[in-house]
């Protein structure tokens, strides 16, 4: 370290609290943290296809040599392969500060993304600074909270002092197809036991709630015939048509149900995938959808899917065809709760501190891991590195970027609400 970094070290100790872990951030943040961030979108981590091992060895040779002792957890590879992915391990990183007896806070992120897609104006795996925003795959969502945690982390260990308690960093690679095999696997497998959870996020708001979603596959089979005499077939897709309508009318009606959280409107209706027939003369004996519908965090899952299925099969009245419905996925929401208020108070306060506002407490009509660890029990939020809104930073669309300013601002909140929820008289 130069003579420069050690007066400016000595000077930051002089300061209260926040202007010191301020000042450790802003220290690291162009020559370490926003490197950082480039490395880890230039290592691709698609999910799908979901060979996530690669990314993960790498971001723990990256976080070791920032000085971290990091945990690599390998899923096994027939769980791995049952949830949709090739490889996957999950990292672990633990600090304890005093005598640990204070809480377990861990922050999850994780580092799988979906696939680029067409329209980008910059590689999107180059990492590419243009107009103080970091451009590629993952950067919002959620590489950028990588960095953020790890180097908030890195902040609370050099300057504060008379903390009591553990921060561990979950850095996990699912989260696009479910967290099943990120968070759930972690927590299924007893290697960690938090008492409060922060969930990559934005800079802006503390969300303390989001949809759940449910996927349904929808199949259909009936029986083949030469389009001469389609009167001998029976039509799968002419089936699967008469639900689809069915399930578009109920759709326009979801426009009704409005959700009492602020930040979560009205629930929605996708059919994202269809397949079917084999020749445009020949009589389809096979057909089959998927659709996803956004469950409210005010709304009971079962309630909802059996509303679905009521609608589906009385629509498909096609004689001769089967339907049969299958459960793909069940993403329950998360829902707001009382133990959630220590996390409110210390983001609230820490952000009111580092920029001078109170960030609001909302929903979000996402769905993410942070309810894995909330219907396990654990009190969650999100917070992290992004705009007021999850559009502008084109989450999952081409050109998807954080402002840098957010990500040293997020980092900075992160840093000062663990020495509160740690030590709450530090703030």
């Amino acid at each position: 370290m130069g003579e420069g970094a050690v007066l400016e070290k000595t000077s930051c100790c002089k300061k209260t609290l926040t202007e010191s872990l301020g000042c450790a951030v802003d220290r690291d943040f162009e020559t370490r943290q926003v490197p950082f961030l480039q490395e880890l979108v230039r290592v691709p981590s698609d999910n799908p296809a979901g060979d996530c091992a690669p990314h993960a060895q790498f971001s723990a040779g990256q976080l070791r040599d920032l000085g971290f002792e990091v945990e690599c957890h390998p899923v096994p590879r027939d769980f791995v392969e049952r949830h949709g992915m090739q490889s996957a391990i999950n990292l672990i990183i633990r600090e304890r500060f005093g005598d640990g007896k204070g809480p377990i806070i861990a922050l999850n992120a994780h580092g799988d993304v979906v696939p680029p897609g067409e329209g980008w104006i910059h590689d999107p795996y180059g990492g590419v600074i243009e107009g103080g925003k970091l451009y590629g795959r993952g950067a919002a969502v959620s590489k950028s909270d990588f960095a953020t945690y790890a180097f908030a982390l890195r902040a609370l260990k050099e300057v504060a002092s008379d903390l009591s308690g553990t921060v561990e960093l979950h850095l996990t690679y699912d989260e696009e197809i479910g967290g099943h095999v990120g968070p759930g696997w972690l927590l299924s497998e007893g290697l960690s036991k938090p008492d409060y959870v922060i969930s990559a996020g934005f800079t802006y708001d503390v969300m303390v709630a989001h949809n759940g979603s449910l996927q349904l596959d929808v199949a259909f089979t009936g029986k083949a015939a030469h389009s001469a005499w389609p009167e001998t077939g029976a039509d799968a897709i002419e089936a699967a048509n008469r639900v689809m309508s069915a399930l578009y009318a109920y759709r326009d009606g979801l426009v009704k149900a409005v959700c009492s959280i602020p930040g979560i409107d009205t629930s929605t209706l996708v059919i994202g995938t269809i397949e079917g027939g084999v020749a445009a003369n020949v009589v389809p004996e096979y057909a089959k959808f998927r659709l996803e519908r956004r469950i409210l965090p005010d709304e009971k899952a079962a309630d909802v899917e059996a509303g679905l299925r009521q609608i589906i099969l009385e629509a498909a009245d096609v004689p001769g065809v089967q339907c049969v419905v299958t459960q793909h996925l069940l993403a329950l929401p998360l829902v707001p709760d009382a133990g959630q208020a220590p996390l409110i108070a210390a983001l609230q306060d820490a952000a009111e501190a580092v920029f001078g506002e109170r960030i609001a407490v909302k929903g979000m009509p996402l769905f993410t891991d942070a309810r894995i660890y909330s219907n396990t029990g654990y009190p969650t939020v999100l917070y992290g590195a992004g705009p007021r809104r999850l559009q502008d930073a084109n989450g999952h669309r081409a050109n998807e970027h954080v402002a840098l300013e957010d990500m040293r601002r997020a980092t900075k909140v992160i840093a000062n609400a663990l020495a509160c929820l740690l030590r709450p008289e530090a703030m």
